[in-house]
């Protein structure tokens, strides 16, 4: 067979071809070759008819297939860049304030630690589990492929900002998605259950008791459908994404004390902006007048501000000068907690809000540390531990390659990464532990994992409540924002925030 084609041709083949077989390279996958044919003949050979509609002299259809050629291309471009190189993120909730606002657009990039290559890689581009307005699964569960990741521009490093899949998002129920199945269970079979003094139970009992527990919970769920949705599972790629600091790294142990993280016995550098909730005791603030400015939102959890309401009312009604709200971006969500009859309201702070407040006499009574608590239920959910989100641990994260001595009194707090992370079966059984149907006491683990906390320490769903991140839920790195709306102001009142674009996320420490 007699091939003609013009030496610009050839040109543009070899170009592609480098670029193509690099990509391949760097993937360590030589399955892409399969696509070579395809690109020689669409540059040389040309026996497909890649573009048969541009010969038909038809308006209409040069119209519609000239729409449906740039939108497949836009798709195929989004899907691979997506994938492997960078991702747009926006920060959905106030975990990271005031290091990072709700509104906050992210430059995500995937290169920073290495892009995975896709589990589920037929699903549709800028969709991470749900088609919209359909409702449907925006992925197929076949072909499903394991967990690898190419090599990247360097690690997750202590400090580090990540964007990850949310570990506890492997089973969720429709309705309740922000929590997974694991945090929702056990406190609804607890509830539901005969009351039973864990403390006097031995630890294989406290393990069977919350064992039964979690499968009660999951009963009741199954059962209140109109309350709960249907169970979902997700493979990792399609969970969802979270965005919080990496305050752990495999291998070290941490522990909260008096709010400070300490790793291997030494404490770790607090956030700039972190921030934390107190009791701020104002002198004009009462109660029966707070409908006036705030109503429940539509989840019945929470407050928002009533229509027509802006941050100038709350000023004027609590007494905090417009320009400490400026200058620590005080916003409606701090201000949102229902106050006391005598004036105090529930709010977090960085600490040079709080100065800031304190020094105002004028407007500020007191402002005191809101007694700690575990918030409804920590990491393990499993175990009895006492600990609370302002004290917590000491636990040891995971390293690939460590092996650790497995008691009944550790197994909670490794049991999710030893059964759902790295898909062993475990059970408990006279007192002895069986992994894949063997006896033992030890554990080798498969994969790194990380500890990932909010700056908004109370005020963050992280690692206290669901535990660890494996290495294989590690999405990307945020580099830079690059574009920032605040939700509490109009288009024409300072809806976008100009001095926060393209802000470089590695300064913000």
């Amino acid at each position: 067979m007699k091939i003609e084609a013009s030496r610009k041709q050839w040109i543009k083949l070899s170009i592609v071809m480098v670029l193509y077989l690099l990509f391949l390279l760097w993937l360590k996958s030589w399955l892409g070759l399969i696509v070579v044919p395809f690109i020689f003949d669409a540059y040389i050979t040309k026996k497909i008819p890649w573009t048969w509609w541009k010969k038909s002299k038809n308006k209409t259809v040069l119209t519609v297939m000239g729409w449906v050629d740039a939108i497949v291309f836009a798709l195929v471009a989004v899907y691979f860049v997506n994938l492997y190189f960078f991702q747009n993120y926006v920060i959905p909730s106030s975990s990271l304030e005031k290091s990072l606002l709700v509104g906050d657009y992210l430059f995500v990039s995937k290169m920073s630690y290495g892009a995975r290559i896709p589990q589920t890689p037929l699903h549709m581009p800028l969709t991470q589990h749900t088609l919209p307005i359909l409702n449907c699964k925006s992925y197929l569960d076949y072909p499903h492929w394991d967990y690898k990741r190419v090599e990247g521009l360097g690690e997750v490093k202590l400090n580090d900002i990540v964007v990850f899949n949310f570990p506890a998002g492997d089973s969720v129920a429709a309705k309740a998605q922000a929590e997974g199945l694991y945090q929702l269970a056990y406190p609804i079979g607890q509830s539901i259950s005969q009351p039973v003094d864990l403390s006097k139970l031995s630890p294989e009992q406290q393990l069977q008791a919350y064992d039964f527990y979690y499968h009660t919970g999951i009963q009741y769920i199954k059962e209140h459908p109109e309350d709960f949705g249907e169970i979902l599972s997700r493979p990792v790629d399609r969970r969802e994404n979270y965005v919080k600091r990496c305050v752990g790294l495999p291998g070290q142990t941490l522990q909260i004390k008096d709010k400070i993280v300490y790793l291997d016995g030494r404490s770790n550098k607090e956030p700039d902006n972190v921030q934390y909730r107190y009791d701020v005791k104002f002198k004009h603030c009462r109660a029966e007048l707070w409908t006036s400015l705030f109503c429940v939102n539509s989840v019945g959890s929470g407050y928002t501000l009533q229509p027509g309401r802006t941050m100038a009312d709350i000023t004027a009604y609590i007494g905090i000068p417009e320009e400490i709200i400026d200058e620590f971006n005080i916003s409606a969500d701090d201000l949102s907690g229902t106050p006391s009859q005598d004036g105090v309201i529930r709010m977090p702070l960085t600490e040079g809000a709080k100065q800031a407040l304190l020094a105002r006499k004028d407007i500020v009574v007191s402002i005191t540390d809101v007694p700690s608590d575990n918030m409804g239920g920590l990491y393990p959910m499993n175990k009895l531990t006492g600990w609370t989100v302002d004290n917590y641990g000491p636990i040891w994260i995971p390293k690939k390659g460590e092996t650790i001595d497995l008691t009944l009194d550790n197994l909670p707090v490794y049991e999710r990464p030893i059964r759902n992370y790295e898909g062993n079966t475990l059970a408990v059984k006279d007192g002895k532990i069986y992994i894949n149907g063997k006896e033992t006491t030890k554990y080798t683990f498969k994969m790194d994992y990380y500890w990932m906390m909010g700056d908004n320490r109370h005020n963050s769903a992280d690692s206290r409540f669901w535990g660890f991140v494996p290495e294989d839920h590690i999405v990307g790195k945020p580099v830079f924002i690059w574009l920032s709306l605040d939700q509490d102001r109009g288009w024409l009142d300072g809806k976008i925030r100009w001095d926060r674009l393209f802000r470089f996320v590695d300064s913000i420490k």
